[in-house]
Parts: C-alpha cells; structure tokens; sequence
C-alpha cells in the first residue's frame, strides 16, 4: 500500500473509533481540548497538502467528475447542517456567529471544529460558577 491508501485506511479507522465512542459512551459535554486538537491536526495536514499540491487542486479534485461535485455537495451540505446545530447554542454564549461561519464556509470541517472547541470551552466557563456554588439556605 501507497501512503495515501495508509493515511485513507486510518483515517476510516480513527473516524469509525470515534463513532462508536459517541454512540456507546454517550458524552454529555463536548471536549474543547480534542475538538481543538483535531481542527490543529486537520489544518496542519490541510496545509501540508497546499504545499505539496497546491490550492488548485482543490478546484481539480471537485470539479474533475461527477463524483467529485458529489463529494462537494455532500461537504457544502455537511457545514450547513452543522452550522444548523450550532448557531443557536453559539448564539446563546455571545459567539460572533457571522465570523464563525466564514470561517467555517472558508474551510469546513476545520472552521467547525475551532468554532467547537470554542463553544465547548465557553459553556463550559459559563457553567463553571454554577457548579461551584453553594447551594440555597432554606
């Protein structure tokens, strides 16, 4: 196997690990730290591939066939859906929501997992003070 088939082959299985932990462990707080990790990872291998590839082919990759426009759309569609869920929890702890979702537009999965992170890590500020609280004196 080539090294792309390798990186192909983790990336499936590192993404279906991450599946089957959301499913069975059934988190009920997002981690700031891993989403933010993961959007670093992603970046930092977004521009590896720039600077071996360049930015055109990104164009060549989803514009040579009718798979590749496919494969656009579903992204497209992919960041608006996600952007759907988001924006009202970003809106609730005073994100600048239009900033977060060029961001997003502009680089998809890795504008939304910074974008998550941050949401993750202000919910989590803002529930901070309340679990430390004492309770009501009766």
């Amino acid at each position: 196997m080539d090294t792309l088939q390798v990186t192909f082959f983790a990336v499936l299985a590192f993404g279906g690990l991450g599946i089957l932990h959301i499913l069975f462990s059934k988190p009920t707080t997002g981690s700031a730290i891993l989403a933010a990790m993961l959007s670093a990872g992603f970046g930092t291998y977004t521009a590896i591939q720039i600077w071996s590839e360049g930015v055109v082919m990104f164009f060549t990759n989803h514009t040579g066939n009718l798979t590749g426009i496919q494969v656009w759309w579903d992204l497209v569609m992919c960041v608006i859906i996600a952007l759907f869920f988001i924006a009202p929890r970003a809106r609730a702890v005073g994100m600048n929501l239009t900033l977060w979702a060029l961001l997003a537009a502009c680089t998809a999965s890795i504008g939304l997992l910074a974008m998550v992170a941050r949401l993750f890590w202000l919910e989590s500020q803002s529930e901070a003070p309340a679990s430390n609280a004492s309770p009501a004196k009766a």
